[in-house]
């Protein structure tokens, strides 16, 4: 499965900081379909992202009943993203 959508950067400030996007709510409804089959607990979901030139993996974290994307430091870095950016994300779910 293959998703594409933009989004802006945000940030969980807690005692370990991270950047975040939140997938839309349509995106949402179709990576649920596919989550029973892909989760590996805790509601995770692995995925392969790009952003820009940049590739990677990680998994979705769910949230409020939706999912959000983690954005490492190295990835912000690698293609200039700040907080508060939008951005165009590409997901791939091996399903």
């Amino acid at each position: 499965m293959q998703l594409e959508f933009g989004g802006e950067v945000w940030e969980w400030r807690g005692p370990a900081p991270y950047h975040f996007v939140s997938v839309p709510e349509d995106e949402c409804e179709e990576i649920a379909l596919a989550a029973a089959a892909v989760t590996y607990g805790w509601g995770m979901i692995p995925v392969s992202v790009r952003i820009g030139a940049t590739d990677w993996t990680t998994s979705l974290w769910p949230k409020d009943g939706g999912y959000v994307v983690p954005l490492k430091d190295a990835v912000r870095r690698a293609e200039g993203i700040a907080l508060g950016d939008v951005v165009d994300v590409r997901l791939m779910i091996d399903v």
